[in-house]
């Protein structure tokens, strides 16, 4: 059997790295390497460059505009993207949304929000999760109501990442009661300047305001910007969430953070010795890689479509755990790494004038670290609880 890739695999490799060398300003990569100030405005700027290349959405069938790439090209991709510190497409779009527009979506609907999202002129953000209603979607309260050709939503929404700087939101909605609670959810598409609707920024522990509170009062959308069937937006959600399965896994962040972990240990000096070739660093720094390692090998047999005895989904949720387990470890060593340095930290992104200034004792990897640090300490919360995962690979493999 042979685990490595194919000469074919290797030179598409090349190809990405040549293109992405050759293209990505190095200022949208410094941005992206410093973390704590992603502007989305760079985003939109990368997006528009791999659209006119042909690589602006991998996952995409054909005939919208995707590449066609087998699972392990775009993974070769991915990795590829996030080595060189360039922005990565806008999760909530283009991968969550755009996969049930092609699906359930209406023609009009594909032709309307695609184009725009594949070259980065709309960004998206999700309106799911409230706040009596957050792994448990089935208990979320926002209403919507038919009133003639539009449909009124009222509501709450939270944990909505970069809702202010987006143009369309998509939500969960309820729009009968009278049902099942699964039953009674759809799935509507709401501009973010739509009279009624307002967002509240949350200053969370790493000193930024990525995530928000969103208000709909009297929200009206016409009724053509329902996705797919009434009382179908809990498939839909379901569909969303299993469509990219090993996404996960944050298995390209982890190793975009575990190299810089590297770095920042190569740079550092104990004793007159870099701190990598420690030992008790370096043994630290292999015991992660050890399961960096094996965690690109699970995605992988998933990519491969290898048959596993156990439920799929069950494999995802392990996955999960893994990897957002695997965000924290990585960002502990980056930490452990600065030692007194890693008190850096930044206020929020968005505030004019708090820009990182470098000196003697603030070089330049200190930029960042503190802040993610913090950030990936939900990580083992968000997008499913890290006790939700073991109890659905409970329930799906033990049968409890």
């Amino acid at each position: 059997m042979n685990f490595g890739f194919s000469p074919e695999d290797d030179a598409f490799r090349a190809e990405v790295r040549a293109f992405i060398r050759a293209h990505l300003p190095p200022d949208v990569a410094l941005d992206v390497h410093h973390w704590y100030n992603p502007k989305l405005s760079n985003y939109r700027r990368w997006q528009r460059i791999l659209s006119e290349r042909g690589w602006g959405a991998p996952h995409w069938p054909k005939e919208y505009g995707g590449s066609d790439w087998s699972p392990v090209r775009k993974h070769i991709f991915m990795q590829e993207i996030y080595a060189a510190d360039a922005p990565d497409a806008g999760w909530q779009g283009m991968f969550m949304l755009a996969p049930v527009l092609i699906e359930f979506g209406s023609q009009a609907q594909r032709e309307r929000f695609l184009p725009p999202m594949l070259r980065g002129e709309e960004l998206w953000c999700q309106g799911f999760s409230e706040p009596g209603a957050g792994s448990d979607l089935a208990n979320l309260k926002t209403s919507a109501r038919l009133e003639g050709d539009e449909y009124v939503i009222t509501g709450q929404k939270i944990w909505t990442s970069d809702a202010v700087h987006c143009d369309w939101g998509f939500f969960l909605v309820r729009t009968d009661s009278t049902v099942k609670p699964q039953r009674g959810l759809s799935f509507i598409l709401v501009p973010t300047n739509a009279p009624g609707l307002t967002f509240r920024p949350i200053h969370s522990i790493d000193a930024r305001s990525e995530l928000n509170e969103a208000f709909l009062e009297q929200v009206r959308v016409p009724k053509e910007n329902l996705v797919g069937e009434p009382g179908m937006g809990w498939t839909y959600a379901k569909f969303l969430l299993e469509k990219e399965r090993t996404t996960s896994a944050f298995l390209y962040f982890n190793q975009r953070q575990f190299a810089r972990a590297k770095a920042i240990a190569s740079q550092i000096r104990v004793n007159d010795v870099r701190l990598i070739d420690t030992p008790s660093f370096a043994q630290k720094l292999a015991r992660v890689e050890a399961d960096l390692m094996a965690l690109e090998w699970s995605v992988l047999r998933i990519l491969a479509g290898e048959k596993n005895r156990h439920n799929l989904d069950a494999v995802v949720s392990a996955l999960k755990i893994r990897g957002s387990e695997m965000q924290q470890r990585v960002t502990d060593l980056q930490i452990e790494a600065l030692g007194p340095m890693a008190t850096r930290r930044y206020a929020d992104a968005f505030v004019p004038g708090d820009s990182p200034s470098e000196g003697p004792d603030w070089p330049p990897y200190t930029i960042g670290p503190a802040n993610l640090f913090l950030n990936t300490r939900a990580a083992t919360i968000y997008g499913g609880s890290r006790e939700i995962q073991k109890n659905i690979i409970a329930k799906l493999v033990f049968g409890a």
